[in-house]
């Protein structure tokens, strides 16, 4: 049976977390953002309408007996929102409240959580305080699921968290700028049209592939899989901010940089728009550019393609190959996003230090790419360049193109004879093609 309740209606009913639910994981971060969801949803109520409604998501409970529900999936909120009201109204009490919880994990972080809020509410009006205390009641609610058999409780829990595909990331950031976009109904309207016309593989792999490593690698610091964690990254910057570098990126736009903050709400579309053009710009160079030939050629397979997609559709002959190739084109976005030339020396440097690598490793995955990229010493590469700090720090293109990238190798270094041409290749380039 499902029913819709207020906030306030929910933690007055007699719950139980039991004990073979997991640690209480949220820390201040998930506070920062329920406080802030809440806060937009109050400021929505005052401009809409009365009767306005704002749902935190979905409790599935399973009737342990006549009053007691154990709480079989959203915990996480139902202690975040508890810590909150305990704050906002001291002699608040419910069933939770008089539950001890030995997990150490959990004591850690209801401490940090409720220290937070009252840091949070410490920099704020009592009328905010005021507003909150009425949301419980009036604004905030949840759909509540109840069940008479455990079974039936964790069965529902399946189908919601693990049958069920959860969002994209890039999904739940067009969602977010979207809400960022309320104050603009027709540019929403227009950004939905666009998003919704591109290939969304290719929004995937732009942000997996390309944009979330480089911003990694410029800073330094080791890339990891863009998931729903990560999106934090790309949220921008609040409109209203009254942050120094948030009115310089507000008048540096539409100019985009890979490593740099954007504003939220339509910046984000256009961004997305930008970078999958950029890309695709890059590719027709390589394609195209009779003094790249040679190196469209060494990525294609010895294939002299005629467009874009048909360099996509050529597979690489292994996976390492297949990592080289995209490190590649990554330190080639980042140099045109920041310098917007295709200077051929540059190209030139640029490719030799990426598919250099491909020639130094035996065996190639991308824990060695991800090492590479950010510049580690590590004696079995014949460069060390960190190459997106490189570029990302870069006052002229020249920097780049003038870079000291080593062709020859070692004399006692081995090389794979698979390899072999591609090392030719690079050579001969850089005008080493007599040197053997």
């Amino acid at each position: 049976m499902a029913e819709i309740k207020s906030i306030n209606n929910l933690l007055g009913m007699k719950l139980n977390i039991p004990d073979y639910q997991r640690p209480y994981k949220w820390a201040v971060q998930n506070i920062e953002y329920l406080l802030s969801d809440i806060t937009n949803a109050i400021e929505d109520a005052k401009k809409y309408r009365a009767g306005f409604k704002y749902r935190i998501g979905t409790i599935i409970i399973h009737k342990k007996d006549k009053c007691i529900f154990d709480v079989v999936d959203g915990q996480q909120r139902i202690i975040s929102l508890i810590l909150l009201k305990l704050y906002l109204e001291p002699k608040f009490k419910c069933s939770i409240l008089s539950k001890y919880f030995m997990n150490k994990v959990t004591q850690t972080n209801i401490h940090n959580n409720y220290m937070f809020i009252k840091e949070w509410f410490s920099l704020k009006s009592d009328d905010v305080k005021k507003d909150f205390i009425k949301a419980f009641e009036e604004i905030l609610e949840t759909v509540i699921i109840c069940v008479d058999k455990v079974s039936e409780a964790f069965q529902l829990f399946d189908s919601q968290n693990t049958r069920g595909k959860s969002l994209d990331p890039h999904d739940l950031l067009k969602a977010y700028h979207l809400r960022e976009m309320k104050k603009y109904p027709y540019e929403m309207k227009h950004a939905v049209t666009k998003w919704e016309a591109k290939d969304t593989e290719k929004i995937r792999e732009l942000f997996d592939l390309y944009l979330f490593p480089i911003w990694n690698w410029s800073r330094r610091i080791k890339s990891r899989p863009f998931t729903a964690k990560e999106i934090d990254t790309y949220k921008g910057i609040e409109e209203a901010s009254a942050y120094s570098y948030a009115k310089r990126a507000g008048r540096a736009m539409p100019y985009f940089q890979i490593s740099e903050p954007f504003i939220a709400g339509n910046d984000f579309f256009e961004m997305v728009e930008h970078y999958i053009y950029l890309l695709y710009d890059i590719k027709s160079e390589i394609c195209n550019n009779v003094y790249l030939k040679k190196i469209k050629l060494a990525i294609c397979d010895g294939r002299d393609v005629c467009t874009p997609e048909d360099m996509d559709r050529i597979k690489p002959g292994s996976v390492g190959f297949g990592y080289t190739k995209n490190l590649f084109y990554c330190a080639l976005l980042c140099y045109y996003d920041r310098f917007h030339n295709f200077d051929e020396m540059a190209v030139k440097k640029i490719f030799s230090w990426a598919f250099m690598l491909r020639v130094d490793m035996e065996n190639l995955g991308f824990d060695s790419i991800n090492k590479y990229a950010v510049g580690d010493e590590n004696s079995r590469y014949t460069n060390r360049v960190a190459m997106f700090s490189k570029i990302s720090f870069a006052r002229v293109h020249n920097e780049i193109s003038g870079l000291q990238i080593k062709i020859l190798r070692d004399l006692d270094a081995p090389i794979n004879e698979k390899w072999n041409d591609l090392y030719e290749t690079i050579k001969e380039i850089n005008g080493y093609g007599d040197i053997k």
